[in-house]
């Protein structure tokens, strides 16, 4: 029998992006949509100016929230530590884009500045209808936004890419005089450049593509870092009526178009005026007012910002391990995919410098058992080495050595 195939490396939507903790995810849209609102909303802050005129915010303004998990309140409550930190994530309020900003609109150039530097967008869209509140096009119709916003991106992105690819047709004498290598490496490059060009050109999204790229065509896109590869979710402004009812004519056409343009990305409706209230408000009175705003089912009416935030979080392909003690029970971000080694060097670069072993147990396992020492009678109580894949939710205790000279 011949040897094996190696099998090809597993892609998925965690491969595109920069590989950082430090993560920021963009409220990209329209002038008055309400993304100042949403972003004040998140923050609990009035940073962002919300006002009834286009490009009131200017320059990117942002801000991190925390991402409410039960399991690390469980953690907190059963250990009683002295401190703790919750996970975040960074959100960046970036200003109103009109149509023509890839050709400089509006100060264009500066916002879409502002996207690419942010590793996932939350499309806000109005879906809600108000003559006091300007629309910048001055029909309200969330799909023809959509349609507006994601060919600016692309129209900025394929302008970009001929930029690359002027450049890159610039090396080509010298990297054949280097040597046949240099020139193959060239070769591959130009070949996954004109890829991605017909594939935007053709009207449609880099991270769309994800089942033509190969392993290398990744690597080169997470260079080029393009406006769309980044992973996209939708925020929908409803009416609080709309809201409470969980119907809007909008819906449908977005959800059509949401799976012909960006199939597996999640929508989530919400109310701007019903957050914008909440966010004066204490828990307590958030219940009373959910309660005296109930649906037609008689359920309450309830924020919808902890499933943006935790949805945003997912997206970037974010997830988090605890530490776990009596000083501090804290919740570590990294990126999904992580070894061990590269996970604790969050804590601190020694930890992968002088990396051991990760000693680990699962969170439901800890809970299940109620103690530490009883998931170590049970067996679950696992030393992990340096091939180690992070899961989210595990809680670690990492062991290191001396470092050496060498390795300092």
């Amino acid at each position: 029998m011949g040897p094996k195939k190696a099998a090809e490396d597993v892609k998925g939507p965690w491969m595109l992006g920069k590989f950082s903790t430090h993560l920021k995810v963009g409220l990209v849209g329209p002038p008055n949509v309400g993304k100042s609102t949403l972003y004040n909303s998140l923050s609990k802050s009035h940073h962002s100016e919300a006002a009834n005129y286009p490009f009131c915010t200017i320059n990117p303004t942002e801000t991190r929230v925390q991402v409410e998990d039960e399991r690390f309140d469980w953690l907190v409550e059963h250990r009683q530590p002295k401190g703790f930190q919750k996970p975040f994530l960074t959100i960046v309020d970036i200003a109103g884009l009109i149509r023509g900003a890839s050709q400089g609109e509006g100060l264009g150039n500066a916002f879409l500045s502002h996207i690419k530097a942010v590793d996932g967008i939350i499309h806000v869209m109005r879906a809600f209808e108000d003559a006091d509140v300007i629309h910048s096009e001055d029909v309200v119709n969330p799909v023809v936004d959509l349609d507006m916003i994601t060919s600016e991106l692309r129209i900025k992105d394929i302008a970009d890419l001929n930029g690359l690819i002027s450049a890159h047709c610039r090396v080509k004498q010298g990297a054949a005089t280097k040597s046949p290598a240099h020139l193959k490496a060239w070769e591959e490059e130009k070949a996954s450049m004109d890829k991605f060009l017909a594939w935007l050109e053709s009207g449609k999204d880099i991270r769309n593509g994800l089942s033509e790229w190969s392993t290398k065509d990744i690597d080169f896109l997470n260079e080029y870092q393009l406006l769309t590869a980044k992973p996209a979710m939708f925020a929908v402004n409803l009416s609080l009526n709309d809201y409470k009812r969980k119907k809007n004519k909008f819906l449908k056409p977005i959800f059509d178009w949401v799976q012909a343009n960006a199939a597996g990305s999640l929508i989530i409706p919400y109310s701007g005026k019903l957050e914008e209230e909440l966010q004066e408000l204490d828990a307590a009175a958030c219940a009373r007012r959910g309660e005296e705003e109930k649906n037609e089912k008689g359920e309450p009416t309830i924020s919808a910002l902890p499933k943006m935030i935790k949805t945003a979080f997912n997206m970037v392909n974010l997830i988090y391990y605890f530490t776990y003690g009596p000083m501090e029970v804290r919740a570590w971000v990294i990126r999904r995919g992580m070894k061990a080694p590269v996970a604790g060097a969050v804590i601190h670069t020694d930890f992968e410098k002088a990396f051991i072993m990760a000693e680990v147990m699962a969170f439901d396992d800890l809970k299940e058992a109620g103690s530490e020492a009883e998931v170590k009678a049970k067996g679950k109580y696992r030393s992990e080495g340096k091939l180690y894949e992070v899961k989210d939710g595990d809680i670690i205790t990492f062991k290191i050595g001396q470092l050496t000279a060498a390795k300092k």
